[in-house]
């Protein structure tokens, strides 16, 4: 064995450790073996859509697409600059979301309905105006549709373009039927269930959408003022370019995002499908334990 045989797994084991502290948080550990480990009934089996999309590597480029998606409704980004802390703990806002995605996606359904009773807690709380005089809550059965289904395509979108395995149509479909039942439990009446009425509903919404001052801010806050060490913040910059490439091109209009202009698209693709494959790498140095059955 070579040395760069041997230091290899050492570098992998460093750099999927630290991305997974990063993204579930201090109790992550404990969470992923209660997540994997606890037997019981889940709302999702091995085989479903879901698992395929949830536990890519290409979620990383399209949370963060999501999140700029998300900004554009008014209320939605009033609720999330008014409480969410994005700015003062932007990492602890991700490992929340990160820890409810892993629970409802992989989790006992035991533990997926009681993930999703806090977050509904916590929704139920939320009140407020935009700074137009516009109340908001963050209970709202329409805010919350506008909320999933920017995610849901959002999340679509990256694992057609960066999945290390793509679905076919019906798979995709799938998907959308699989986080409709999330969206159901949430609180979301009526939530698509293809890809098809997953269309229609956003394009029901563009009459609400402007980019805001906050949502601008906001957009200029998570792709330019990252919470990063610097030698992290070129892999960053190539995962943005891609978040951005991967919203619709209303959207990057309204928000007046043109990254890397002087790059064309096929090279930015190639650049998200090697930060992507970097993420698997480093990540799948450590496989999650298998599920508990069922008793």
């Amino acid at each position: 064995m070579n040395t760069s045989e041997r230091s290899g797994p050492g570098l992998r084991e460093r750099i999927g450790t630290s991305l997974f502290s990063h993204v579930a948080g201090p109790t992550g550990p404990e969470n992923r073996a209660r997540i994997h480990g606890a037997p019981g009934p889940r709302w999702f089996g091995p085989e479903r859509p879901i698992r395929t999309v949830h536990g890519d590597a290409s979620m990383f480029i399209g949370g963060l697409s999501a999140l700029l998606l998300q900004s554009l409704h008014p209320r939605a980004m009033a609720a999330v600059a008014g409480h969410s802390g994005f700015r003062g703990d932007p990492w602890g806002r991700l490992q929340r979301t990160s820890t409810f995605l892993a629970y409802t996606t992989y989790g006992t359904a035991e533990d997926a309905q009681l993930a999703v009773d806090r977050v509904r807690a916590v929704h139920e709380r939320i009140r407020g105006t935009t700074p137009t005089g516009e109340p908001y809550h963050a209970a709202d059965p329409h805010l919350l549709c506008w909320v999933h289904c920017a995610e849901v395509d959002s999340f679509l979108r990256a694992h057609q373009r960066f999945g290390a395995e793509p679905l076919d149509g019906a798979g995709y479909d799938g998907y959308v039927a699989d986080a409709a039942r999330v969206a159901r439990a949430l609180g979301v009446p009526d939530p698509p269930c293809d890809r098809a009425a997953l269309a229609l509903r956003l394009a029901s919404y563009r009459s609400e959408l402007r980019a805001t001052p906050q949502a601008r801010d906001a957009a200029r806050f998570v792709l330019r003022e990252p919470p990063l060490p610097w030698p992290a913040r070129g892999p960053y910059a190539v995962l943005a370019s891609n978040a951005v490439r991967l919203l619709p091109p209303w959207a990057r209009s309204l928000l007046g995002l043109h990254t890397a202009p002087y790059l064309p698209d096929g090279l930015v693709h190639l650049s998200g499908r090697g930060l992507t494959g970097s993420i698997r790498w480093a990540m799948g140095g450590s496989q999650p334990p298998r599920e508990a059955s069922t008793p």
